[in-house]
């Protein structure tokens, strides 16, 4: 892959850090993992670690601020999600779901419906579903892809 192309994580509660070496190392990719606190990480010239304040958003400005057109951003925030497509970005979430220009605006229509339901104090399931072997396969095939797709891209 090219010098440019890089991964981009929202760091702190990215359960699939250990697959995104993985791809990283299998395309060359250098990784960006940005936090509120320290992380432990691999030791490995293509791996940093960016710790910013732990002040609102503070990742998620860092993240969106930094993104473009050859970078693939892993995050499960839709509101980073939509800053990082709006700069060119390609989106995944840790389940392998990508973020698209046609699907975020469904994505965000449905955060602000279930935070409204939350607001008003309804019942709204039980949280996200447990995170399965599934949902980590479905994620490396899914980065494994956008990386092959951005090393192609002009």
């Amino acid at each position: 892959m090219t010098e440019s192309c890089r991964i981009l994580v929202d760091a702190d509660a990215c359960p699939v850090k250990e697959e995104i070496y993985k791809v990283a190392f299998r395309h060359k990719v250098k990784v960006t993992l940005v936090a509120n606190s320290y992380l432990r990480i691999p030791q490995h010239p293509d791996i940093n670690l960016i710790v910013v304040s732990d002040g609102f958003d503070a990742a998620d400005d860092w993240i969106a601020d930094q993104s473009g057109t050859k970078d693939i951003i892993i995050t499960a925030d839709i509101l980073l999600a939509d800053r990082c497509l709006k700069a060119g970005a390609t989106v995944i979430a840790p389940t392998g779901k990508p973020f698209t220009p046609d699907t975020i605006g469904g994505a965000i229509a449905t955060r602000a419906i279930m935070a409204d339901l939350r607001g008003s104090g309804d019942q709204v399931g039980g949280g996200p579903k447990p995170f399965s072997k599934k949902d980590r396969s479905a994620f490396l095939q899914a980065l494994d892809a956008a990386a092959v797709k951005v090393s192609r891209s002009p």
